[in-house]
């Protein structure tokens, strides 16, 4: 099987790809790149690694690269994928691939013209639990599925005192509410309306953001199945043994199951099985290498063999591009129903930014 090589830019969220890329024997890690050079020698002490570079043409132009696995500002994504793909380069991106719609097609048309594959690291899919969660869905174990629900809740009010959240723009449902979003969209891919009612908080609002920040959706698919999304993060939040702070739950008509973050804990009900709840504690230093559990390399681990595996196989990793902006049509639409308080149509999102091969 071959060996792929990557170059990783953007080295704060960078720090887990380069952990992954170098523990795991499918990949070699070629070279970093930061305008930072002060992250960059930091990163260089702690990997033990030889260099770095503060031009991202060095990775472009580098015939020793197949692999550019992208971890800049959400902003910068647009511009850093069409550069790789024009460089002949397949990419990794973190979610959510695109900054908004308003740059889709381009990404797309580009992505058409290089025939390169585009790969968003939705993280959460490749969390132990979650992996368990659908090994059992794709087994039938939970018969007709009738609704899936997911959250991401936590205190992130240290956003709020960096000045980069205070940009134009900023959105909890981009940072957080898209892991959530993108369990749900999953097992319901083809969600074509949502509904949603939203808040700004006071401890919001004291930093001079009208920025929603607890909220809940409901998203329907066109057979009547549904999905339901909820997100808080500017208030106290329950202790993770209580509410872990992202949580996926089947409900089926033979069985109903739940996976959680960053508890390692997946508990399940299935017909003449009774109540199950598995531990994968002996995992957790896999998963979580760094101090807290802030940062969660086994993930990024298990999505780079996935990436790896595919491109061996000659298959299409997925969530891939056309997915990654399928999701973010519906992360749009869900911030306009919280504007007009209105149900919302994903294919009519999809039409207004000219994306109508892509219509749910």
């Amino acid at each position: 099987m071959k060996k792929y090589r990557m170059g990783v830019i953007g080295l704060g969220e960078g720090r887990s790809i380069i952990s992954a890329a170098l523990k795991s024997d499918k990949w070699e890690l070629v070279n970093i790149c930061d305008l930072n050079e002060d992250l960059c020698r930091e990163r260089i002490k702690e990997f033990n690694l030889e260099k770095y570079t503060l031009d991202y043409n060095d990775l472009l132009n580098d015939k020793n690269i197949d692999v550019i696995a992208i971890y800049t500002p959400d902003q910068l994504h647009g511009l850093h994928i069409r550069q790789a793909i024009e460089a002949g380069k397949h990419v990794i991106c973190t979610k959510p691939v695109l900054a908004s719609l308003s740059e889709a097609k381009e990404v797309l048309d580009c992505q058409k013209k290089h025939n390169r594959i585009i790969f968003v690291g939705q993280s959460s899919r490749f969390f132990e639990p979650m992996i368990h969660q659908r090994e059992d869905f794709e087994k039938g174990k939970n018969g007709e599925v009738l609704s899936v629900e997911a959250h991401y809740n936590t205190d992130a009010r240290w956003f709020l005192k960096r000045d980069w959240s205070h940009k134009k723009g900023f959105s909890w449902m981009h940072n957080f509410t898209i892991h959530a979003l993108d369990l749900v969209r999953w097992y319901l891919p083809k969600i074509t309306e949502v509904y949603g009612c939203g808040i700004v908080s006071s401890n919001t609002k004291k930093y001079g953001l009208d920025c929603y920040d607890t909220f809940k959706f409901i998203l329907r698919e066109s057979e009547g199945r549904f999905g339901v999304v909820g997100g808080s993060y500017a208030v106290p939040v329950l202790s993770k043994d209580i509410e872990p702070s992202i949580a996926c739950i089947i409900r089926g008509t033979n069985g109903t199951t739940r996976s959680e973050y960053a508890r390692l804990r997946y508990n399940t009900h299935f017909e003449n099985q009774g109540y199950q709840s598995y531990s994968y504690d002996e995992k957790h230093d896999y998963y979580f290498r760094f101090e807290g559990e802030t940062h969660h390399a086994g993930e990024y681990q298990n999505y780079i063999e996935y990436f790896a595996d595919c491109l061996n196989n000659n298959e299409t990793p997925m969530p891939d591009l056309k997915e990654g902006i399928q999701t973010l049509a519906v992360l749009t639409a869900m911030q306009k129903s919280l504007d007009t308080g209105m149900p919302i149509k994903v294919n009519d999102v999809l039409t207004e930014y000219g994306l109508e091969e892509l219509k749910i």
